[in-house]
């Protein structure tokens, strides 16, 4: 398992955190049969594809123009994120990589001197760094539910991506 690089940069550290948990959720989605990808655990729950889905339109609207407009887009239609998901995986996937290519390409630009500015989400002013810190923590919240769900679904062929455990 690899060691977390010693940082004092709040903008390197939320990037590796970042590209860490992507990289978690992938190694969780991989043990996963196409048809997995889509199960529903009861009615209120989301499958991993809605999950998914949730997250790349966050990262879309969030992180689009990010210091130039408001991080909720008005035309985001949250709602929709939690119904009907793509037909593939594949179609899935490909939503999670642009999602994820859109915040590195947003954040790995970025100076310390850029968290201080100003960024609108639902008309309210936060600082760069709290923008960033406030989308880290609802990516593994949701991470965490993808690891969670495969864990749950790949049962007894689960390969931890993790420390495993001692037997």
């Amino acid at each position: 398992m690899a060691t977390t690089p010693f940082t004092t940069s709040y903008l390197q550290d939320a990037l590796y955190m970042l590209h860490k948990h992507k990289e978690r959720a992938e190694a969780a989605m991989a043990q996963l049969s196409e048809e997995q990808f889509f199960v529903q655990l009861d009615p209120e729950s989301n499958s991993i594809a809605l999950i998914v889905k949730h997250l790349a339109g966050n990262m879309r609207s969030r992180f689009t123009d990010f210091f130039t407009t408001d991080g909720e887009k008005p035309n985001r239609n949250r709602d929709s994120e939690f119904v009907s998901p793509p037909a593939t995986r594949a179609e899935v996937m490909a939503l999670w990589e642009s999602g994820w290519q859109l915040v590195f390409r947003t954040l790995e630009p970025l100076t310390e001197q850029d968290l201080a500015r100003t960024v609108v989400i639902y008309g309210q002013p936060h600082s760069a760094m709290q923008a960033i810190h406030q989308q880290l923590c609802h990516y593994c919240l949701h991470v965490g539910q993808i690891i969670f769900l495969a864990k749950h679904l790949a049962s007894n062929h689960w390969q931890s991506i993790s420390i495993p455990r001692k037997h």
